[in-house]
């Protein structure tokens, strides 16, 4: 194999790169309307996920819900699914490819076919401040997937029972009275909340870095259809270690529903119109 450098090797690393889904055809999130809706919403529940654990919760549709950081910095694995049909879940590939490696205020997470609407929308991020460091690190990544059973015991020879995938397999079962061999296919990759991570300039690898979360810090989403979410606070901690350990110090999450005073003047996202011939 010629693996010698060609003579126009600046040349052909020169071209310019093109964006390949341009973003602003994209539906509008009318971050207006939830910015008046939100500061009358009530909230209606809660719920605490503990360390190293997993748990469901319910959203309806026009309603907000709130991830906040408490008692210390901790990172968790979001999922989402379709109340009315688990099938319909976040895609986090097409995600990434809309709005980036990262998500902030503005962005949504997006289902995956046939379906591809907008599942939620953030409408706050008290670490978008962060933006993008010198390492090219960034909060709210929609780039790994979740720590798992299957790849740490492929890397370690061990078998550890806590990972984010297995916390997610085991709350979603027992939120949808599944076993655990029909709720697994369900899980799917996250958005990593709070998680600080990027790609090493040298070799490309994904790295992870001590997440920049505090107590009291939180990221705010829209449910912009009828939605059950999956949350599990990582094993991992901050992620500033390591992951899948019961040695880094984990705390819980926790997840606030809030409803707003009245309907907005705002239409429910449809199932793609694309129709095959």
């Amino acid at each position: 194999m010629n693996s010698s450098i060609p003579s126009d090797a600046a040349e052909r690393r020169a071209v310019e790169p093109v964006i390949c889904y341009p973003n602003a055809t994209l539906p509008d999130p009318d971050m207006a309307t939830l910015a008046r809706a939100r500061p009358n919403a009530r909230k209606t529940g809660e719920c605490l996920v503990p360390p190293r654990e997993a748990r469901c919760f319910h959203v309806p549709a026009g309603h907000f819900f709130r991830i906040t950081s408490v008692q210390g910095p901790q990172v968790g694995d979001l999922n989402l699914w379709s109340a009315a049909d688990p099938q319909e879940r976040f895609y986090s590939g097409k995600t990434r490819a809309l709005h980036g490696t990262h998500l902030t205020r503005g962005d949504r997470m997006w289902s995956g076919f046939p379906y591809l609407r907008p599942m939620a929308t953030v409408t706050e991020d008290t670490l978008e401040w962060y933006g993008i460091d010198e390492h090219g690190g960034s909060v709210h990544d929609v780039i790994g997937t979740r720590c798992d059973p299957y790849t740490h015991h492929m890397l370690s020879g061990e078998d550890y029972h806590r990972c984010c995938h297995s916390n997610l397999t085991n709350a979603l079962a027992e939120e949808l009275g599944l076993g655990r061999e029909a709720a697994e296919p369900l899980v799917h990759d996250v958005l990593n909340v709070f998680m600080c991570t990027g790609f090493t300039r040298d070799t490309g690898q994904y790295f992870m870095k001590a997440s920049p979360v505090r107590p009291g810090d939180y990221i705010e989403f829209f449910a912009e259809i009828d939605l059950i979410g999956g949350l599990s606070a990582c094993p991992g901690g901050d992620c500033g270690a390591e992951h899948s350990s019961d040695t880094a110090a984990c705390h819980p999450l926790l997840v606030e529903i809030f409803a707003p005073a009245g309907p907005l003047d705002r239409p429910r996202p449809g199932r793609s119109g694309y129709r095959w011939p």
